[in-house]
């Protein structure tokens, strides 16, 4: 499938994704800054959030943008500052062609700046997959994706 893909970008994707076993928005919040060149390293910042947040003080359900307790009225930035602290941080060694990879991309400047940080990719997440099942069929690989049953496949499914 590497193989298969039609750009360096694109070949890089694919590989962080197969080599790092991270998930496609993970490897698309790359950073520059999360490579570590002389170590080897690739710092992955575990992006599924399900947040449970509670006031601290009566233990109250809060959402994500409340920023008082609605019970008892406390500030909440505390119990964000905790959950955020929580979230899972993977450092991953990295082989040296990906590296090699990594770091031609940072050396040629394509790399995308976003909200102050210079990201690896800068790619959305419909245009990643758009890439992966491309590179799939160009490499002959069978379609994994299940269509979305129509009601002629309900009826024949209920008469067999």
């Amino acid at each position: 499938m590497e193989r298969a893909a039609s750009c360096v970008r694109d070949r890089l994707l694919i590989r962080l994704l197969f080599r790092l076993g991270c998930r496609v928005s993970e490897a698309l919040a790359l950073k520059v800054s999360d490579i570590d060149l002389e170590r080897a390293t690739v710092t992955i910042l575990h992006l599924k959030t399900r947040i449970k947040l509670s006031c601290t003080m009566c233990k109250a359900r809060l959402g994500k943008r409340h920023q008082f307790c609605p019970e008892c009225g406390q500030e909440v930035s505390e119990a964000k500052k905790r959950q955020q602290e929580r979230r899972r941080i993977r450092t991953l060694p990295v082989d040296t062609d990906t590296l090699k990879m990594l770091r031609d991309r940072i050396d040629s400047n394509q790399a995308t700046s976003r909200d102050e940080s210079v990201l690896l990719f800068g790619l959305n997440r419909h245009r990643a997959w758009q890439i992966i099942r491309d590179c799939a069929a160009r490499a002959d690989l069978p379609n994994t994706i299940i269509p979305h049953p129509t009601v002629e496949t309900f009826i024949e499914l209920m008469v067999t």
